[in-house]
């Protein structure tokens, strides 16, 4: 199978912006992260990824925090 270079690269990139366009590229490129996350999390047992995060303080989810009110 033939390895992707760099002109491959910057021509689906460039595919991309015209495609979606500056606006929406950045949101596309969150969910396919979060989907190849996910999926590669269901091979490997997501229970590893979240124990490490959890032991160092960090957000164990991409949902936003509920606020609190000070009143």
């Amino acid at each position: 199978m033939p390895s992707i270079g760099p002109t491959e690269l910057i021509v689906v990139l460039v595919l991309a912006l015209l495609i979606l366009g500056p606006k929406r590229l950045p949101g596309a490129g969150r969910s396919l992260g979060r989907g190849m996350r996910e999926f590669k999390d269901s091979l490997t047992g997501g229970a590893d990824r979240t124990e490490r995060l959890t032991a160092t303080g960090a957000e164990t989810d991409d949902r936003e925090r509920p606020t609190q009110s000070t009143s």
